[in-house]
């Protein structure tokens, strides 16, 4: 292995941080005093006004209520998200959102754990990020922005952002075990305790499963934990870990063929031993510091090591399938600090973040084409070290000027540096040098206004980016490339009383500066999108206990230009135009309740041209579960017991669909699964 040097933070970046600092020393001396808050995230103040833009918060309890297993199952909650299966055991699902077709399983959508990215630069795709590793049931909120509105979070995010934060304080101790079709057993614990003068909180889960679909077995287990010092009024050390490991086996793609032919949970007979592992630990440490009552520094930092290896069957041609080995052993180690503040600056008051973050992240890549059964018979086809350093200024603030008019504004700074270095004899033609230094300037702006009792109206207009993508940004002869620029503008209304919940939204983003392959190696700025959309929630409370919700969401996302003229005009592939989803709860305190939910998703284009469609799908899930006590106290164990039936109906359908090879396949869809399961809280 090489050594290789990390690049100092950019002067400029430095005197952007300074300056936020110096900003903020001097809000802190000229402002009104005002109630202490407690603040554990970044930016977490800026709550408490109401938000200019879209964004979706799942709380504990709802969290629960999901009973889910994998985190990334809750964003089938969210209006405008739609959850596309892979069925590759450990590798990241896709996920749409607001007309972009590559979150997680790329870079369309960041996802963040208390504030650090999980997002890998220079992994399976930009952009990858697994929710795998956090267990759901240390998830205290999951907040969905949808959009390049967050000012905190640069890269990955332009589509938008997924914020978790675990428990950081309280004593409970809570359980969750389940069992279901397939061999799927599933069990998670939490606990929130004293520990020695500090607080502990801590989780565990175990989930393995054999699918259903042959040589599909997943195995994976994940554990954190926090422990948390008050230092008797100086602030609080909270030092946490997280480790992760998981192995697989996959039955690949299935041709759409076989699949129209009557075997709908097979496998092409050419995959042998398809599947992968991966193995992520991550340490931090963060120091919160009251300056003031009104102001506190936060600071952390930490680092990451994982190794991940995917073994992948798929057609190279209409008559050859072969398997591939990709292996990526990447490290990480950043730190930050941001100055959160809560004033009264004349009269008004002002709720602001500003701060600095620095990312170091090297990953080491092998790629192995034509692998027999997990054995490498041929020479390296990429042998690299890929080195992605970020650098980061931000500031955010909400000012309460009055209800009708409460503005928000963020700006942040990112500059991006690394390189690419061949690490021994390889075949691969890819570029690979010094990464092209990019950097971006985004701004949000954004109002809500309270016009009636519950009735908020809201508009922002906001600024994301896409650095080139995948090798390109290590190009010679990329020199000179624009990250793409992604404008969105939002229009918003909300109401909220004792019996309803409504909310409804229509957007716009355009995007230019898109990147188009010349000739190998060379690359051009040249090329545009528009996406639009309207998206609809409602929830209907008519009496305790009963929830009626309907989620409605309509997508056009169209090419406006590209070299390629024949797909002007054309829809961007997997994005359905239409979501619908109605779901009907019954959910008493205590005792019987039930649910029922039913989803649908229309068709999308499959490949660029727009020749080949999927055909979309309509699923119904119905559950029913017991609330009740061990014994007649209110301080005895709270128990509930559940059942859940998926795609109650049976029905046969892809959850996604590729032309690989010149080959049209899908990803099957579950058929109907069982689940049966019960949560203590002790």
């Amino acid at each position: 292995m090489q050594h290789r040097t990390f690049h100092a933070p950019p002067r400029r970046l430095l005197r952007h941080a300074l300056a936020l600092a110096a900003l903020a020393a001097t809000i802190g001396s000229a402002a009104a005093q005002s109630a202490t808050q407690q603040i554990e995230i970044k930016g977490q103040g800026l709550r408490t006004g109401g938000q200019a833009y879209s964004s979706t918060t799942l709380d504990t309890q709802q969290i629960r209520d999901a009973a889910v297993n994998q985190p990334e199952r809750l964003l089938r909650q969210v209006p405008g998200v739609e959850l596309r299966s892979y069925g590759l055991g450990g590798v990241v699902n896709v996920v749409s959102i607001r007309g972009f077709n590559g979150g997680a399983h790329g870079g369309d959508l960041g996802m963040v754990v208390d504030g650090i990215p999980l997002n890998e630069a220079m992994s399976h795709s930009d952009g990858y990020a697994d929710l795998n590793v956090v267990v759901p049931l240390e998830i205290e909120r999951f907040q969905v922005y949808r959009g390049p509105v967050s000012a905190l979070y640069g890269n990955f995010n332009r589509g938008g952002l997924v914020a978790i934060e675990t428990r950081r304080r309280g004593h409970y101790l809570e359980a969750d075990a389940s069992l279901g079709s397939f061999g799927t057993a599933d069990v998670q614990a939490a606990l929130g305790t004293r520990l020695g003068s500090g607080d502990f909180n801590g989780a565990a889960q175990l989930y393995r499963s054999s699918d259903f679909r042959p040589d599909s077995k997943y195995t994976r287990g994940t554990v954190s934990g926090r422990w948390s010092l008050d230092m008797a009024g100086a602030g609080t050390l909270s030092l946490s870990a997280r480790a992760h490991q998981g192995d697989w086996d996959s039955a690949s793609y299935l041709p759409k063929s076989q699949f129209d032919a009557g075997d709908p949970y097979g496998k092409d007979a050419r995959v042998r031993n398809d599947g992968g592992s991966k193995n992520f630990t991550t340490a931090r440490v963060d120091v919160n510091l009251p300056l003031s009552a009104q102001l506190k520094l936060l600071s952390f930092a930490y680092g990451t090591q994982q190794d991940y290896t995917r073994f992948f069957t798929r057609p190279l041609n209409a008559s050859t399938w072969s398997q591939r080995e990709e292996t990526y052993d990447r490290r990480v180690a950043g730190a930050g600090a941001s100055l959160n503040g809560r004033h009264v600056v004349g009269g008004l008051p002002l709720d602001w973040v500003a701060g600095a973050e620095f990312y170091r992240e090297s990953t080491d890549y092998l790629f192995f084409e034509g692998t027999q059964a997990r054995t490498r018979v041929a020479p390296a086809g990429f042998d690299r070290r890929y080195d992605f350093n970020s650098a980061s200024a931000f500031t955010e603030l909400a000012l309460n000027v009055a209800p009708w008019l409460r503005p928000t504004l963020g700006l942040r700074h990112d500059r991006f540096t690394g390189d690419c270095t061949r690490q021994g004899p390889e075949t691969g033609s890819d570029p690979c040098s010094r990464l092209n230094d990019a950097s971006r300037t985004t701004p949000k702006l954004g109002v809500v206004s309270t016009v009636a009792p519950g009735l908020d109206l809201r508009a922002s207009l906001a600024e994301g980016f896409a650095l080139p993508p995948g090798t390109a940004k290590y190009a010679a002869g990329g020199a000179g490339l624009e990250p793409t620029v992604f404008k969105q503008t939002e229009l918003g209304a909300s109401y909220r009383s004792a019996w309803l919940r409504a909310d409804l939204t229509g957007y716009r983003i355009t995007s230019r500066n898109e990147v188009r392959t010349v000739s190998p190696g060379v690359f051009e700025n040249f090329g545009r999108t528009l996406r639009r959309g309207t998206e609809a929630a409602l929830t209907l409370m008519p009496m305790d206990h009963l929830e009626v919700g309907v989620v409605a969401t309509r997508m056009n996302a169209r090419v406006e230009e590209n070299a390629n003229p024949v797909l002007v005009g054309k829809q961007v592939t997997g994005v359905p135009r239409q979501t619908t989803g109605v779901t009907l709860a019954w959910r008493p305190p205590e005792g019987l309740g039930a649910s029922a939910e039913w989803r649908r998703a229309s068709d999308s284009a499959v490949d660029a041209p727009n020749t080949v469609f999927h055909g979309g799908y309509s699923t119904v899930d119905v559950g029913v579960q017991y609330v009740g006590r061990l014994g007649n106290s209110p301080g005895l164990s709270k128990y509930r017991a559940y059942a859940r039936v998926q795609n109650a109906g049976d029905r046969v359908y892809a959850s996604n669909a590729f032309v690989i090879g010149g080959q049209q396949l899908v990803a099957p869809a579950s058929p109907r699964t069982v689940q049966l399961g019960v949560q203590v809280d002790f």
